[in-house]
C-alpha cells in the first residue's frame, strides 16, 4: 500500500484493497418516519388522491395505521403515529393554497409508493437495491 492508501484508510474512507464496509442509514423526523408500509395498490391509490387533492392520500393513509400497517416508529403507540399522519395531511392541506402543500403531498404519496415496494421485495425475501 502507498501513502495516499493508508492516510485513506485512517480516515475511513475505503480503497479498492481494503475490506472496509460503510453502511449509511437515513435519519427520518416523527413526520416521515410515520408514513405507513401500505400495500403496493393502496399505496398507489394515496398517491393518485395526493396527486389531486391535497392531503387526501394522506388522511386515507393514517387509517391504514389503525388496521395494522407497520411505521418507523415502533416505540409509538398506533394512536400518536394515526394522529402524527393525521397532522401531516392537515399541514399538507392549509399550505396548498401556496403550493406547498401541494408538492409536500405528492412527495409524501411518491414516498408511500417506495415504501409498499420496498416492503414488498421484504416480504418475498427478494434482496433490495438501495
Amino acid at each position: 500500500m502507498d501513502q495516499k492508501d493508508t492516510e485513506m484508510n485512517e480516515k475511513g474512507v475505503s480503497s479498492s484493497t481494503s475490506g472496509v464496509v460503510v453502511q449509511v442509514r437515513e435519519k427520518k423526523g416523527p413526520l416521515r418516519a410515520a408514513i405507513p408500509y401500505m400495500p403496493f395498490p393502496v399505496a398507489v391509490i394515496c398517491l393518485f388522491l395526493n396527486t389531486f387533492i391535497p392531503g387526501l392520500g394522506t388522511f386515507v393513509s393514517a387509517f391504514t395505521v389503525l388496521c395494522g400497517a407497520r411505521t418507523d416508529l415502533p416505540d409509538r403507540h398506533i394512536c400518536c403515529v394515526f394522529w402524527l399522519n393525521i397532522a401531516a395531511a392537515f399541514i399538507q392541506i392549509l399550505t396548498a393554497i401556496v403550493m406547498v402543500g401541494w408538492i409536500m403531498s405528492i412527495f409524501w404519496g411518491m414516498d408511500m409508493v417506495i415504501l409498499a415496494i420496498s416492503e414488498g421485495y421484504r416480504d418475498q425475501g427478494i434482496p433490495q437495491q438501495l
